[in-house]
C-alpha cells in the first residue's frame, strides 16, 4: 500500500490525505458527540441546502458540499458509494468533473430514496 502512495505525484499524495482524512472525521481535535444526544427524527422530510458548485473545484470539497447540501442523508450509507468514486479520481486518475458529475448523482438518488421513505 505504501509503495502504491510513494508512486503517486505530490499533488495526489495530497489529495489522498485530504481524502483520508475527510473519511477519518476530520481533524482530531474535534470533540466526540455524546453517543446519548441524537437529535429527535423530524415531522417531515428535510430539504437540502443548495450550495452551488464552484466552477473549478476539486473532488474532495465537491463531497465536503454536497455532504453539506444533503445534510440529512446517512454518511456511512454513502461512503459505499462515494469511497470508489473518489479512488478511482485520485488512484486511477479519472477526471474530477466526470468524478463530481456522478457524485452529485449519488447524493440526489440518496435523497431521492429518503424522501421515499417518507411516503
Amino acid at each position: 500500500m505504501t509503495e502504491l502512495f510513494r508512486e503517486l505525484g505530490e499533488a495526489d499524495r495530497h489529495a489522498l490525505i485530504r481524502y483520508a482524512e475527510f473519511l477519518a472525521g476530520q481533524p482530531a481535535t474535534r470533540p466526540a458527540l455524546p453517543v446519548a444526544t441524537e437529535p429527535a427524527e423530524p415531522l417531515s422530510p428535510e430539504t437540502p441546502k443548495p450550495i452551488p458548485r464552484p466552477e473549478s473545484e476539486s473532488v474532495i470539497k465537491a463531497v465536503k458540499r454536497l455532504s453539506e447540501s444533503y445534510y440529512m442523508l446517512d454518511k456511512n450509507k454513502l461512503l459505499n458509494e462515494t469511497s470508489p468514486l473518489v479512488t478511482e479520481h485520485v488512484m486511477y486518475g479519472k477526471a474530477a468533473e466526470e468524478v463530481i458529475d456522478r457524485l452529485e448523482t449519488v447524493f440526489e438518488e440518496h435523497y431521492q430514496a429518503y424522501l421515499e421513505r417518507w411516503s
